[in-house]
């Protein structure tokens, strides 16, 4: 809960150095778009991307406050406050979270893999490249998120993360293998898929057509991607999945495998 909490204030003061931008921008939008914003703070994210950053990327081809927005394939990154390195992907075409069923077309853009090419940004906050495992992608649940748009956290992973799926990513397949990672007894599920980057294939779309439970109700689903090597030095990813048990008050919030103090950079040093 604190941590939500914590993820939920650095929305809001994202948003409100947001309306300075739009005030100086956009005065008539201002005072409907701030009146919004205070009555339902689950919306910012939509608001700085919709109401900021895309339009002045069409107007000046400025995407400020976001660091790019790209309309062909329609998504911003924005720098979060939270951290140090954490950025976030957002559709520029309003998607409330995982359960959006459009998720699963083929036509929608492949979000994931635009935040895997936008991990160079974390490494610019790092000062230098880091090993792909050190990285990663994460979507909480509908009960895990605290804004209403579909927002990709892209930043470093917890060391504890990395060095587990280190030990045991050789018994890790394209099946779906369980994996303790410090949430016990409520066990991640890990699947392998090789290649040095993503291409077409979207790891949303893979957990839905792989796991039946996970299709009948993908609001309850959160969903990691972790770089990887296998021992040879093959490139690849860790999908890891993992859903909400409502009887046990657990939230499945993939968030909470990255480390937004990305103490993993010191300890590479």
């Amino acid at each position: 809960m604190k941590r939500i909490c914590i993820c939920a204030m650095a929305v809001v003061l994202l948003a409100v150095a947001a309306l300075v931008a739009m005030f100086l921008s956009h005065p008539r939008n201002m005072f409907a778009w701030a009146e919004d914003a205070a009555s339902s703070h689950g919306n910012a994210l939509w608001h700085i991307v919709h109401e900021l950053c895309a339009p002045d990327m069409m107007a000046s081809g400025n995407p400020a406050p976001c660091v790019t927005v790209d309309l062909t394939r329609g998504y911003a990154v924005l720098k979060d406050i939270q951290g140090k390195t954490q950025y976030l992907l957002v559709p520029t075409a309003k998607v409330v979270g995982i359960e959006s069923s459009e998720l699963l077309s083929p036509k929608t853009p492949n979000y994931w893999a635009a935040a895997w090419r936008a991990r160079t940004l974390v490494e610019d906050r790092i000062g230098h490249p880091v090993p792909r495992e050190d990285i990663g992608l994460a979507v909480n649940s509908m009960d895990g998120r605290t804004q209403n748009q579909l927002h990709i956290h892209i930043d470093c992973v917890r060391p504890d993360v990395r060095d587990r799926l280190q030990r045991e990513g050789a018994r890790i397949g394209p099946g779906w293998t369980s994996i303790d990672l410090g949430e016990s007894p409520h066990h991640f599920q890990a699947h392998w898929l090789a290649g040095d980057d993503l291409g077409s294939r979207d790891p949303l779309r893979i957990l839905a057509d792989t796991d039946p439970m996970a299709r009948h109700d993908m609001g309850e689903e959160t969903l990691a991607l972790i770089g990887a090597s296998r021992p040879d030095g093959t490139p690849g990813f860790i999908m890891l999945s993992n859903r909400d048990n409502k009887a046990n008050n657990y939230t499945a919030a993939a968030e909470r495998l990255l480390d937004h103090k990305c103490s993993i950079a010191s300890i590479d040093k």
